[in-house]
C-alpha cells in the first residue's frame, strides 16, 4: 500500500470514528490537527501526499500525523516493492505453483477421467507436496502398487487395467 492510500484510509477510519459517517475531508483532517494538537500540515500538502506528488515524509510530518492518527510512524511509509500483507512462505508458493500444475495435468487428462480426477484431488488436498512424496515411497517400494490397488481399487487390479495404466505418457496427449 502507498503513503497517499494509507493516509486516505486513515482520513476515512478518523471520519467515521468522530461520528461524520464519511471520511474527513483533508481541510477538516487539518482544522482538527490544528486545534488538537496545536501543530498542522496544510491542506495542499495532505493533497500532494495522497496523489503521490509528495512520496515521502519530512521525519516531523510523519511523527504529528503518526501522533494525531495514533499510529506507529512506521505506518506512514510505502510497503517496500514485493510486500504481500498475508504470510507467504517459499514453501507455499511452491504449493501453489505444484497444484497449479496438478490442476493443468488433470486438464490434459481429461480423457481418462479417472486419472484427471486423482489430479485434482490431490490438487486439493491441503499439502499436495507431501502426498506427491507418499506416492513417490510407494513406488520404491517393490510390489506395493499391487498390494495397495487389490486392497484400494480392486477394480484397477486386474492386468488389462493396469497395462493400460502404464501406458507411456506420449499415448495419452
Amino acid at each position: 500500500m502507498k503513503l497517499g492510500e494509507r493516509l486516505r484510509y486513515l482520513r476515512e477510519v478518523e471520519g467515521v470514528l468522530r461520528g461524520l459517517g464519511r471520511e474527513m475531508t483533508q481541510q477538516e483532517l487539518a482544522g482538527a490537527m490544528q486545534k488538537e494538537m496545536g501543530r498542522s500540515l496544510s491542506q495542499s500538502y495532505l493533497s500532494q501526499i495522497e496523489s503521490g506528488a509528495r512520496p515521502h515524509l519530512t521525519n516531523s510530518s510523519r511523527m504529528l500525523l503518526a501522533k494525531f492518527f495514533k499510529v506507529h510512524p512506521g505506518y506512514l511509509v510505502d510497503d517496500p516493492e514485493g510486500f504481500h500483507t498475508e504470510l507467504l512462505s517459499d514453501l507455499r508458493v511452491m504449493e501453489d505453483t505444484l497444484d497449479l500444475w496438478l490442476i493443468n495435468g488433470a486438464e490434459r487428462f481429461r480423457r481418462d477421467p479417472e486419472v484427471s480426477q486423482a489430479l485434482l484431488d490431490l490438487a486439493k488436498d491441503e499439502d499436495s507436496r507431501r502426498c506427491l512424496m507418499l506416492l513417490g515411497a510407494i513406488l520404491e517400494t517393490p510390489h506395493l502398487v499391487d498390494r495397495l490397488l487389490e486392497v484400494l481399487k480392486p477394480s484397477l487390479s486386474n492386468a488389462g487395467v493396469r497395462s493400460q495404466v502404464r501406458k507411456p505418457m506420449e499415448d495419452w496427449r
